[in-house]
């Protein structure tokens, strides 16, 4: 659980961090009405110590992830992943100065709460190493994925963003669940198991389709398909197909803690890209 939580906190820091760097290393505001992508802003966030960092910290994150989910049931770690717009959220608001409702700092404490409920109430990740079915179903998903992503970019305003955040929780979900069936490390073991290429282009369409759906969409409406995505699907592969448990008696409290979680993390979905930070000039009314 440590390791879960210390991929959150990783992931939640880090995009604040890139945040602060992006809008650093943008281009002054000029009157040109260009609202094109501009290719050169990662080369010049690059030059900023706040994304090298975030970076790092997301590639920690990753390190850690993986070993939450050799450990842990993908219910815990999906949830906990989620939990990440909570750190977000207090992270903008001590160093973006962002405003949080009174119901969104409940939303961070719903969040821990439901945290605490499934580290109370998770067992051992299951012992089942899952069969060749499922690691092909697994890179199958993925290239439904990325195909179903190229025809959602299509779609209208209201509903592209969230096709797009779900397709992006799709791929993270392939990403978690073929961690698990990935059961040797060596070159020839990884070169020949289905799972392998299933969670690189999971990764890849997931990143892919949840960064379209920022750019095109609703932040908020993105990322709350991205949660639910992420969360559900991976849970019930990993509690029906991989032998996922929770601890004797338990199994409510553990239902309880992944919907109160999940929930939170819905409630702090316009968290899922750091929010800009709130001028005090542009609130007051003329």
């Amino acid at each position: 659980m440590v390791c879960a939580l210390g991929a959150a906190l990783c992931f939640g820091t880090a995009t604040v961090l890139q945040a602060i760097a992006a809008r650093a290393a943008a281009p002054a505001a000029d009157d040109s009405g260009s609202s094109g992508v501009d290719a050169a802003l990662l080369l010049r966030a690059l030059r900023e110590w706040r994304y090298i960092a975030g970076l790092a910290l997301d590639g920690v994150g990753f390190v850690l992830q993986i070993a939450a989910l050799r450990s842990l049931p993908i219910y815990t770690v999906g949830a906990a992943l989620a939990a990440s717009l909570a750190v977000t959220a207090v992270v903008a608001a001590w160093l973006l100065h962002v405003r949080l409702s009174g119901l969104e700092w409940g939303a961070v404490g719903v969040v821990c709460a439901g945290l605490a409920m499934l580290g109370l109430a998770s067992g051992e990740e299951g012992d089942e190493a899952g069969s060749t079915a499922l690691k092909y179903a697994m890179l199958g998903t993925a290239v439904v994925v990325l195909l179903l992503g190229a025809l959602a970019g299509r779609l209208p305003d209201r509903g592209r963003a969230l096709a797009l955040g779900l397709g992006a929780g799709f791929g993270f979900g392939v990403v978690e669940v073929s961690v698990r069936l990935i059961d040797g490390l060596t070159p020839s073991a990884l070169f020949t198991n289905p799972a392998t290429y299933a969670l690189l282009l999971g990764g890849g369409a997931a990143f892919l389709l949840l960064t379209s759906a920022l750019q095109r969409g609703s932040v908020t409406t993105a990322t709350a398909g991205l949660v639910i995505g992420e969360t559900i699907g991976p849970a019930v592969v990993g509690v029906v197909w991989l032998g996922d448990s929770t601890r004797e008696g338990l199994a409510w409290l553990a239902v309880l803690g992944f919907a109160v979680a999940v929930a939170g993390a819905l409630a702090l979905a316009r968290f899922g890209e750091a929010p800009v930070e709130v001028d005090e000039s542009e609130s007051v009314a003329p």
